[in-house]
């Protein structure tokens, strides 16, 4: 891959291995740079269609996912994909949802769970994970199946 997310442009989190990853709000512009090659759209409804591969997670705002056993392959495709490609996370403000599945990629990428939203909130967005039922969440969530 030629283009990589610029680590230091606002919404991007750098994972302990290295991995970018982008979280944002769609309800705002896309940023400028580069488009994703992949993205995961934590939206109770159907996102507007995107020119780049993407998967949608059915979940309601300040909620969990409608459907548990979405998240696992959605969110490993995710972390697999951001070791060369351009991967976005982002739900409708980009703070919640996002943050809750950025932690979870956090867990995929060796952050122990009780420290993910931590971990998130300060390398991503210091609101990150608004809930307490998303926070426990993210601290039970092993990333296995």
């Amino acid at each position: 891959m030629s283009e990589s997310w610029d680590p230091a442009a606002p919404g991007i989190l750098r994972l302990p291995s290295g991995r970018l990853v982008r979280g944002r709000g769609v309800k705002r512009p896309l940023p400028d740079g580069p488009s994703p090659s992949f993205g995961v759209y934590l939206l109770g409804r159907r996102p507007p269609a995107v020119s780049w591969e993407s998967r949608w997670i059915r979940w309601p705002d300040f909620r969990l996912p409608a459907d548990e056993s979405e998240v696992l392959p959605a969110l490993t495709e995710a972390w697999e994909r951001a070791a060369t490609e351009l991967v976005e996370i982002a739900c409708a403000g980009g703070h919640g949802r996002t943050g809750t599945a950025l932690a979870c990629l956090a867990v995929l990428d060796g952050v122990p769970g009780n420290e993910a939203v931590a971990f998130v909130r300060e390398h991503y967005d210091r609101h990150a994970v608004e809930t307490p039922a998303q926070r426990r969440y993210v601290a039970r969530w092993s990333g296995k199946p």
